[in-house]
């Protein structure tokens, strides 16, 4: 089966019955959950994304969620929302505490990739991440979108505070490793690889499981 990045909708949606779970995550995540799935066996685990573009407007997030919730709510003995806060301010965390359902702890998802208590001791302000998805999708979703493409002078304002792009690397793959370090190049960033794995991703889904 293709994945459409841009708009990945239902995956492997079975009998529905009890103990049934549907996690509603943003598609960039999708890859990776679906990996976990297969690796585990959690057969009883379906899968619904939202549009990973949502990742560059946090504000459409929230309501995606609701709307979700509200269609599948009477289908599923539960639903875990697959996101971190993303940029939506707390708004996700509140909608998620009045519907009733549970969400990923942290901030982001380069946060709990590398493990939320981990990701917060390094402190780091000047780290640009990428994850795997990022690493592929790099030019529709980062060089595009800030018009690099276009303006390519604008590099400076918009990575001048910034010294280093961290390639948080879920699976090793030696190519994407080269195209991560590809995009530090085009960005003027020095580079360094993390392997990270699914890091919190795997915990909250294993608790699921």
């Amino acid at each position: 089966m293709k994945l459409d990045d841009s708009a990945l909708t239902k995956e492997g949606l079975g009998p529905r019955g009890k103990g049934r779970i549907l996690l509603l995550a943003c598609g960039a995540l999708a890859h990776e959950i679906i990996a976990l799935k297969a690796a585990n066996g959690w057969d009883h685990l379906d899968l619904q994304c939202l549009p990973a573009i949502f990742h560059n407007s946090p504000e459409k997030i929230t309501p995606g969620i609701e709307a979700a919730v509200a269609e599948h709510r009477k289908g599923y003995d539960e639903i875990f929302v697959i996101y971190a806060d993303c940029g939506t301010g707390g708004l996700l965390e509140a909608a998620c505490k009045r519907l009733g359902v549970e969400m990923l702890e942290g901030p982001h998802c380069y946060s709990f990739y590398e493990g939320n208590t981990a990701f917060a001791a390094r402190d780091e302000i000047t780290a640009f991440y990428l994850t795997d998805f990022l690493v592929r999708q790099f030019d529709a979703f980062v060089w595009k979108p800030l018009g690099l493409d276009r303006h390519p002078e604008l590099r400076s304002a918009y990575f001048g505070n910034y010294t280093k792009l961290v390639y948080q690397a879920q699976i090793d793959d030696p190519a994407l490793t080269e195209k991560a370090r590809s995009h530090a190049e085009r960005l003027g960033l020095d580079f360094e690889r993390r392997f990270t794995g699914y890091g919190d991703l795997a915990t909250a889904l294993g608790k699921l499981g």
